[in-house]
């Protein structure tokens, strides 16, 4: 197996942890905040979906899903276009409200950008620097395995809630 099938294989985990995460749960579960203020499945999995379209296009060189595809209009959030729910106040979190066929719709989509993106390297692509601001310098193979790594976290985030809901 080489990198870009690693990479390939994480991203494919991820969506599988969103879809368990989601599927099958109406809004009112969706929203639901343990204690009131955690993070909601539906913020966790909008958030993750939305890093992961942001970086991706990013480094693809591409208009993300989000406004390219309507998703922006479909979410309908009282947030710019370019929220992607980082430093987002409790209460910008409970604007997150969606059902999860939007919620996967929209996960989907970017999971198949993703692949296609993925299916377009070479592994000494990975090598790459995208981004000098760091030190040291990050390279496309150290961003990608940081959105699979940002993703994964949230994924698990999320299905820990949904148990935490499902036992109440």
């Amino acid at each position: 197996m080489n990198a870009l099938e690693v990479l390939t294989d994480v991203f494919g985990r991820v969506a599988t942890d969103v879809h368990g995460a989601v599927e099958g749960l109406d809004e009112a579960t969706l929203t639901h905040r343990v204690g009131g203020t955690a993070n909601s499945i539906a913020w966790l999995v909008w958030h993750l979906t939305r890093v992961q379209d942001d970086h991706v296009a990013e480094v693809a060189g591409t208009e993300q899903a989000w406004t390219a595809e309507g998703w922006a209009e479909r979410f309908a959030l009282p947030f710019p276009p370019e929220a992607t729910g980082y430093g987002q106040r409790r209460d910008e979190v409970a604007a997150v409200r969606a059902g999860a066929d939007l919620l996967l719709g929209y996960h989907d989509a970017v999971h198949e950008r993703t692949l296609r993106y993925l299916d377009s390297l070479t592994e000494d692509d990975l090598d790459e620097v995208v981004d000098r601001r760091w030190n040291p310098p990050v390279t496309l193979g150290v961003r990608l395995i940081s959105v699979a790594d940002d993703d994964i976290q949230h994924a698990g985030q999320a299905a820990f809630v949904r148990g935490v809901v499902g036992r109440g």
